[in-house]
């Protein structure tokens, strides 16, 4: 899995991706579990928009839940996330078609 992971979101891709990540909502009363690591939601959002599993099909391997995935997904679209990220890269050719190819993913799946 961890191959995997990092053939997804490489180093170089992190990299340009933490910057833009929006930091997560406050959580009310300050309860709750900690917030999930961004890389690993990261990870498991792009297998989800790029591979066309659904969302449920999401294998736990990734050792993020569906819900959250979902909901970090979300958030981010609804920051620009994506088109962010393809302008952030748009000087590596590499990563810039494979944020490219990502953005496109997302854009083919109609959520609110």
């Amino acid at each position: 899995m961890e191959a995997l992971a990092r053939r997804l979101v490489p180093d170089e891709l992190w990299d340009a991706v933490r910057p833009l990540v929006p930091e997560p909502p406050p959580r009310r009363q300050g309860g709750g579990r900690a917030a999930a690591d961004a890389r690993t939601v990261m990870t498991a959002v792009v297998y989800v928009v790029t591979s066309g599993c659904a969302w449920q099909h999401l294998p736990a391997a990734f050792g993020v839940t569906v819900p959250t995935a979902h909901r970090w997904f979300t958030r981010w679209t609804r920051a620009g996330l994506w088109q962010r990220l393809c302008e952030a890269t748009a000087g590596d050719p590499a990563l810039a078609d494979w944020t490219r190819a990502i953005r496109d993913c997302v854009s083919s799946r109609v959520y609110d």
